[in-house]
């Protein structure tokens, strides 16, 4: 199946390891079971996700000392095609701990190492070099320490022919919204996010729907995408509002839920396909990713198993 290039970046890329205990005891020798590797990062997983589900993409992942050399190796082990940028310092790692006795799950993400001008004149050249023309490029997850709070805006004007989809938070997503970037494509926030963001709750489907679409006519974004947890995802274009509904699934773990979505959307996006045929898939693939362990991201067998329950309505 044909598909337009799609482009993913990670610039906070992360040595996940996932662990279980049986209880989680202050002051005590937790004795861990043996640990689970996997290359994480928003842009990282997102690309992995999109080579499970048959697509293609490159990543784009900034990689430091001998974390990052592991993490190059678990990335090469997935098949993942993607491009190093010499990042400063040490690759983070993130440590994901399930308790046995209760199934909550503790998750600990250290910072990352601090980014000067040099290392984001390196990646602005890299994305100038790569980003195609008509292709999809994928800004998501978090931005490193040192780099400004609209960093994403001058990641999007270094490739002015791409489409870009941002899936942020924080101080970067609040700087977004108030200060559009030009020509985004696809905004994609949670609900609490939105909630925060409007300054209001946003306790039904058509006050999501609303918000979404009033970002829309604000100039945010072309489209933007609001997840609403367990209920499913919200679309707002100029014209059109709609839902996809989630797929009823018993829950292990929500880590890599919104990246397996931003995934199977832009796969779908990039082989031509309807805005509501994309957010139908996403929903599918986020509800698939909520069924697999720690930092497993979603199994297309269950994709596609789901996708007939993700039904999208107008809102």
């Amino acid at each position: 199946m044909t598909q337009a290039p799609i482009l993913t970046l990670t610039l906070n890329p992360a040595l996940d390891m996932a662990t279980e205990v049986a209880d989680i005891i202050p002051g005590h020798k937790l004795r861990c079971s043996e640990p689970q590797l996997d290359p994480g990062g928003g842009g990282l997983n997102v690309s992995r996700a999109i080579k499970a589900l048959g697509g293609d993409s490159l990543a784009l992942v900034a990689i430091g000392g001998l974390t990052g050399d592991r993490l190059a190796g678990l990335i090469r082990g997935e098949g993942v095609t993607f491009l190093s940028i010499l990042g400063p310092g040490e690759t983070r790692q993130s440590l994901t701990v399930n308790e046995a006795s209760t199934g909550k799950q503790f998750r600990f993400m250290l910072p990352g190492p601090t980014w000067g001008e040099a290392e984001r004149a390196r990646v602005f050249t890299l994305l100038g070099a790569t980003a195609r023309p008509g292709g999809i490029s994928v800004i998501s997850g978090s931005q490193p320490p040192g780099v400004p709070v609209d960093f994403p805006a001058q990641l999007a004007a270094s490739m002015p022919e791409s489409r870009v989809v941002l899936d942020t938070s924080g101080s970067a997503l609040t700087e977004a919204v108030r200060h559009p970037i030009p020509g985004l494509e696809v905004l994609r926030m949670d609900g609490e996010e939105g909630e925060a963001l409007a300054g209001r709750p946003l306790p039904t489907l058509a006050d999501t729907a609303e918000f979404a679409q009033s970002l829309v006519h604000a100039g945010v974004a072309r489209m933007v995408i609001i997840a609403r947890g367990a209920e499913g995802n919200v679309l707002a274009d100029a014209q059109h509002r709609v839902f996809a509904k989630a797929a009823r699934v018993k829950v292990k773990s929500t880590v890599g839920a919104g990246d397996s979505f931003v995934a199977a959307f832009v796969l779908a996006l990039s082989r031509g396909q309807s805005n509501d045929e994309a957010l139908a898939l996403g929903s599918a693939a986020a509800s698939a990713a909520v069924m697999s362990d720690a930092t497993q991201l979603c199994r297309p067998e269950d994709v596609m198993r789901l996708l007939p329950e993700c039904a999208v309505t107008k809102v």
